[in-house]
């Protein structure tokens, strides 16, 4: 750890070079100066998809604080850039967000492998900040500043556990695992959780690769996985390697009796319309969906926002994952600011740290370690998905949530050769 820490601050010599301005956004006022908050998202690069749709998010919550009055009386500023999705260029971003820009604020970064590269710098300025989708992002650093919008909880095992739960369910019980993913911080930190869950449940783990990010043909990959014969695939990926192994999966007929898990991809509606019938049977993690049960003060109201915005942005036209997510670290942020009457990030730390937050996906508290004190993992099954018509995406009986129990809509399909027909 000591040594990653040095690297992460060696970063920061080089990293602003690396980065590009998107720029300043601000509330039209003239009655106070304004509050700045700085962040950096990836605008471009792979994770671009995901990135630009929790900046939409921040930007909602952004004019809905603004049109309240902002901040302790002053509206609400953005200062941000992109940094590709590449963690070399954080540490950067948030040395010159800090020291040059001096933002009043931090929220971010978005991403797990990000966030990490970001920590060192965070921690040497002692500042607070609520990183978005940080899988186990603190758990080297214990940064007490560091607070997390990611819904697993305590521990990374959470975030496999419903693939091993709905494995275990089954009689007999599938015994052989496999387990892929990108060789990056988020889908290392999924892989080992998937491992400690295997081991509490006996199960033999047959096959256990990741592959570069930038890999592309993954159908060596795949038939490397179907030799081994697993009965169950947990697979961590990003959105592009998502589609290349569900199609490389489908090209040779790979058919485990269980497969899915975190794959990023399938969190992503353009992603699931191309692929189309190709999903059916696989499992996917989900952060939140508009069911019913899921439903919270504001919540309609901003994600219809967010989907009046998103055409004319050219962003996915749902935006069921991310912009809620953002715009619940701002309500948390605005929060902890307006009740402590403070931009101190010694005193928003302790606010953060020892109060629950009613947000537009549920109320949320923070552990000793900054991640949520109770975590919530919904797994949903696809069934019947057709083609690339958009509104199937909006019907859950399509998408079923079948994990866990307290939101369970429907029993899984098993094996999953009876889901995928």
């Amino acid at each position: 750890m000591l040594d990653r820490y040095r690297r992460g601050l060696a970063a920061l010599a080089t990293g602003v070079s690396a980065v590009f301005t998107l720029g300043v956004f601000s509330h039209d006022a003239n009655a106070a100066d304004p509050l700045r908050i700085g962040f950096s998202i990836s605008a471009t690069g792979p994770t671009s998809p995901a990135g630009k749709q929790v900046l939409a998010g921040l930007e909602i919550w952004r004019s809905d604080v603004n049109a309240k009055g902002g901040l302790l009386g002053r509206p609400v500023e953005f200062v941000y850039y992109d940094d590709q999705g590449n963690p070399a260029n954080a540490p950067g971003i948030y040395a010159k967000l800090m020291s040059v820009d001096k933002v009043d604020l931090l929220i971010g970064p978005y991403s797990t492998n990000v966030i990490a590269a970001t920590m060192p710098a965070i921690i040497q300025a002692n500042r607070t900040t609520i990183g978005i989708f940080g899988l186990g992002a603190n758990k080297e650093f214990k940064y007490p500043r560091y607070f997390s919008m990611n819904s697993q909880g305590p521990d990374t095992a959470n975030y496999s556990k419903c693939v091993f739960d709905l494995a275990a369910q089954q009689k007999p019980m599938p015994k052989r695992v496999a387990l892929i993913g990108a060789d990056v911080e988020y889908s290392r930190n999924a892989l080992d959780g998937a491992r400690a869950n295997a081991k509490k449940l006996g199960m033999e783990i047959v096959f256990d690769r990741t592959y570069p990010p930038s890999t592309t043909e993954l159908t060596s990959t795949i038939r490397a996985v179907q030799a081994a014969n697993p009965d169950v695939v947990f697979a961590a990926t990003l959105p592009i390697d998502t589609a290349g192994i569900i199609r490389a999966a489908n090209e040779i007929q790979f058919k485990p009796k269980i497969i899915g898990g975190a794959m990023l991809g399938l969190l992503v509606t353009g992603i699931k319309q191309q692929l189309g019938p190709m999903i059916n049977g696989y499992i996917s993690n989900e952060f939140y969906i508009p069911a019913p049960s899921l439903q919270f003060t504001g919540t309609r109201e901003m994600m219809s926002e967010y989907q009046k915005r998103a055409k004319d942005l050219g962003l996915d036209p749902l935006g069921f994952t991310y912009p809620p997510y953002a715009y619940a670290a701002g309500q948390i942020l605005a929060k902890a600011v307006t009740e402590t009457k403070s931009l101190n990030d010694d005193v928003l730390a302790k606010y953060l740290a020892a109060n629950t937050f009613d947000t537009v996906i549920g109320p949320i508290s923070f552990g000793s370690d900054g991640e949520w004190k109770s975590p919530r993992i919904i797994c949903i099954q696809f069934k019947g998905v057709t083609g690339s018509e958009l509104n199937q995406f909006t019907d859950w009986n399509r998408q079923v949530v079948v994990y866990p129990p307290e939101f369970k809509a429907g029993e899984l399909i098993y094996p999953y050769a009876d889901a995928s027909k």
